[in-house]
């Protein structure tokens, strides 16, 4: 299988914690929740890495990799904080879109510090991604 079947998947799987997330938020303090689906997304990732016994791999990781892994981990964190207090306070079918923005985003970080080429495709993608969003969060 290749990168866009797990690509979808993590769609899906975004999607269905949006909806998930959204109802679970209703009466608990957005980060008290965070805290929570953190605790369930530790015990999870660690419990695929013991079964493939990929911990084993843990000595190998070098410092570079192990400094953006750790940021990550953190961005990752803000993010999810910021999420879920947006959930809270707004409609799902309206945050989740806003929340993809990220894509945007990533598009001009990439071009910045990875350098990666800006095609005509991703380009327009970019723009109708946008609009989309602000006809989903501006046009009533």
């Amino acid at each position: 299988m290749n990168w866009v079947f797990y690509a979808l998947l993590s769609a899906l799987f975004a999607a269905l914690t949006a909806i998930l997330a959204k109802v679970g938020v209703k009466d608990v303090n957005s980060n008290l929740a965070t805290a929570i689906r953190t605790i369930v997304i530790l015990i999870f990732a660690w419990a695929i890495v013991f079964f493939q016994q990929t911990h084993k791999q843990l000595p190998n990781i070098n410092k570079t990799s192990l400094a953006f892994l750790l940021a990550s981990g953190l961005t990752t964190a803000a993010s999810w904080i910021f999420y879920f207090r947006a959930l809270q306070l707004g409609d799902a079918s309206k945050v989740a879109p806003v929340d993809k923005m990220s894509l945007i985003f990533t598009i001009l970080l990439a071009l910045v510090f990875l350098h990666e080429k800006l095609t005509l495709s991703v380009f327009i993608g970019a723009v109708l991604m946008t609009a989309g969003v602000l006809v989903i969060t501006i046009i009533k």
